[in-house]
């Protein structure tokens, strides 16, 4: 039951409800129906008992019309007694049939009409029941119509006052998937009323904070450029060579952390699409060892050629950052590159990671006494490889850091 939604939840409570009311309904008509049959059997035994004992003391005209207002039965002229006679004889059906050695009275019905016939020695008497007709069926059936109603139309109220959170619903799942310019608006004032404006006004805050770190994210980039190039064209005409050295490098590694800053803004913006094609994984090998900053050397391949269905650009990015990793911080800054038919896997010797692999793929994290590097390579490969169906995972063996990227199951088909 935690799982089960609210509509869900809805449709069964008031599904359990109606089936209960109509449960209750048939069992009163099944009870009322009894009840009927048993009202009627004691009226008709009463009215057996009352004429025959009365008609014994030979009853006037004035008593026997007294008798039938008690009764509420009224006599059948003669004129309709033949016809009546032939419609029991034709149609009639016998529902009370009783006396004693005072004589006989029968019940009959016809066309629901029922007719009492008495008989006692000189008395045959044919007489119409005109007891008042009781409404207590008609009005248990209207009750229950009426309750049946109401109680779809309460429903029909509860899922209409609960849409709106399904239309919220889906624009939040609209806004989760970079949908940036999406506005909520809902003009009750009640508590989904409540929801949707505090979401709205929490997407126009994000909006702000966005627009304003993407703004100083461009700036800062472009004012940085110019000034790192003046720098780098500086330092390579000094003579010093040392100090050449020292300085290149430092404008080397400014503008690595500019193109991370980059790669970062565009990978993790939920407008980002890959460019999904169908290349060979020596393609994607291959341009990765053209981005790489290293010599070729000192990147071993142990690979299997297989088609991938990926953005190229992108995945050896991913995998060129690996290799960077491991020939930054491999004790003897060389790597493997070896794949399967399931696996690409990255091996450098080093000791085991201090932290769970979590920690590495967050922004700006590493290990505290490494001084190179910005903490961005694994982040930035993390957030490629879900861009792309795939998963970053890691495991330790006999003095071998693997990383390892490997399709993801549950995003491809869950």
């Amino acid at each position: 039951m935690k799982n089960i939604s609210v509509t869900a939840f809805i449709h069964i409570l008031f599904s359990v409800a109606i089936a209960i009311l109509l449960a209750t309904f048939l069992l009163f008509l099944s009870w009322d129906k009894d009840r009927q049959k048993i009202e009627e059997f004691k009226r008709y035994q009463l009215i057996s008992i009352t004429f025959l004992s009365n008609l014994r003391l030979n009853p006037t005209e004035e008593e026997l019309k007294q008798l039938y207002k008690k009764l509420h039965v009224v006599p059948v002229s003669k004129e309709e007694i033949e016809l009546i006679k032939n419609e029991i004889r034709n149609n009639g059906k016998t529902i009370f049939s009783g006396g004693s050695s005072a004589g006989r009275v029968r019940v009959f019905n016809i066309n629901d009409t029922h007719y009492i016939y008495v008989q006692r020695m000189s008395y045959n008497l044919m007489l119409r029941d005109n007891k008042p007709k009781d409404y207590k069926f008609e009005i248990a059936m209207a009750t229950g119509v009426f309750l049946i109603l109401l109680l779809l139309l309460l429903y029909l109220a509860v899922l209409k006052k609960l849409y709106p959170l399904k239309k919220l619903h889906r624009e939040i799942q609209r806004f989760a998937q970079g949908d940036m310019n999406i506005r909520i608006h809902y003009e009750y004032d009640d508590e989904i009323g409540k929801i949707a404006k505090s979401f709205d006004d929490a997407i126009r805050h994000i909006n702000e904070l966005s627009n304003s770190k993407n703004l100083f994210m461009r700036n800062m980039m472009h004012e940085l450029k110019t000034p790192i190039t003046k720098g780098r064209i500086v330092a390579e005409m000094l003579e010093d060579e040392g100090t050449k050295k020292i300085l290149v490098r430092a404008f080397e590694r400014m503008n690595e952390l500019i193109s991370e800053l980059a790669e970062i803004e565009r990978v993790t913006t939920q407008r980002f699409e890959p460019n999904m094609e169908y290349v060979t994984l020596e393609e994607v090998l291959e341009k990765s060892q053209d981005m790489l900053m290293a010599e070729k050397s000192c990147v071993k391949m142990e690979i299997r050629n297989r088609a991938i269905t990926t953005d190229i650009n992108f995945m050896a990015l991913a995998i060129k950052n690996l290799l960077d990793n491991g020939i930054k911080y491999g004790e003897d800054k060389c790597v493997l590159l070896r794949s399967n038919e399931h696996f690409i896997e990255v091996v450098s010797r080093g000791e085991v990671l201090h932290h769970p692999l979590g920690y590495y793929t967050e922004p700006f994290s590493q290990e505290e006494k490494r001084s190179s590097g910005f903490g961005l390579g694994l982040y930035i490969v993390n957030s490629i490889l879900m861009k792309l169906g795939y998963k970053l995972g890691y495991r330790y063996e006999e003095g071998m850091n693997i990383f390892m990227i490997e399709p993801d199951m549950k995003r491809r088909f869950g």
